[in-house]
């Protein structure tokens, strides 16, 4: 079932064209993560899909109707960016009265024990640090019980552990088979946390699919490894992309250690060995999704 469809979305500000052409198709129960480097169109694009901003031309729909109609509303929870919850009240009351504006509504307990905030129950909002408001936001935003969650850069204010707790949360959350579209800067949590990721590139989408298909779209691999073989050799070798001297680590006496990209691993190092040169603590690892972001925003189109 297709809960989100936008149709050649576009919002123009002045000569500023933040969203340019974006077709999307979300179905129910998918995470998805939204790619971009600051300015892409993330954030407004998200604000087109909740309805809280009207595109210049293009159409939106959830669940079939534009999002800003109240049985809409009442199936959506969104965490935004600036979330203002009055400092007075306690987080308690903070989590019962947004779920008043809903329908069905989750118990308040249920909600602190998903955002980690039981032991805050009683404490003013304007108490929290700021990791806890983030937190906070996460609750306000599935008070509702929803069927559809927006999470705009959720986990910016948390620490490590914050953010491997938080995505835990979401991940129960989506088991329920919630459809969940955020916005991170955080490669690593599109990566591990995403079935699809949409890359958002000077407004326009550039890519969208899993991952790994992301992944796939830098064919190399990364070689690490200590060796007395130069760089200039090294970038000789057939299959060879691309050749860098890692001067943050120390190598053995007479070794240099090189970060090697290529799409042929197996063969860069026997050739290396056939050269009779040394290796030393040699690593081959799969590119990383952060290395395929790089090149298709690098780029500015799919690949």
């Amino acid at each position: 079932m297709d809960v989100i469809e936008a149709v050649q979305i576009r919002k123009r500000y002045g000569d500023v064209e933040a969203v340019d052409g974006i077709d999307l198709v979300v179905t129910e129960g998918e995470i998805v993560a939204v790619l971009g480097p600051n300015g892409a169109g993330k954030t407004t694009t998200i604000e087109l899909l909740l309805g809280l901003r009207l595109p210049t031309s293009g159409t939106v729909r959830v669940f079939g109707q534009p999002p800003d109609r109240p049985a809409v509303r009442g199936r959506v929870g969104a965490m935004l960016q600036d979330t203002a919850v009055p400092e007075g009240l306690t987080v308690a009351e903070a989590v019962r009265l947004v779920g008043r504006y809903y329908p069905y509504r989750l118990p308040v307990d249920d909600v602190l024990t998903r955002a980690e905030l039981t032991d805050k129950r009683r404490a003013r909002v304007g108490e929290l640090s700021g990791g806890q408001l983030q937190r906070l936001s996460f609750g306000l935003a599935i008070a509702g019980d929803p069927d559809v969650l927006f999470l705009d850069e959720p986990t910016v204010a948390l620490d490590v552990e914050g953010r491997r707790a938080f995505w835990e949360q979401v991940r129960g959350f989506a088991s329920l088979g919630k459809t969940i579209l955020f916005s991170t800067h955080y490669l690593a949590e599109a990566d591990a946390v995403a079935d699809r990721v949409l890359v958002i590139h000077r407004g326009r989408l550039i890519q969208d699919g899993p991952p790994a298909a992301l992944k796939a779209l830098v064919a190399a691999r990364t070689i690490r490894v200590a060796t007395d073989l130069p760089l200039d050799d090294l970038r000789a070798i057939a299959g060879v992309d691309q050749v860098a001297a890692d001067v943050d680590r120390t190598a053995p006496a007479g070794l240099q250690y090189v970060t090697v990209r290529s799409s042929r691993p197996e063969e860069v190092v026997a050739q290396i060995s056939i050269a009779g040169c040394r290796l030393h603590d040699l690593t081959v690892e799969d590119t990383d999704l952060e290395a395929a972001f790089v090149r298709l925003t690098h780029e500015g189109t799919s690949a």
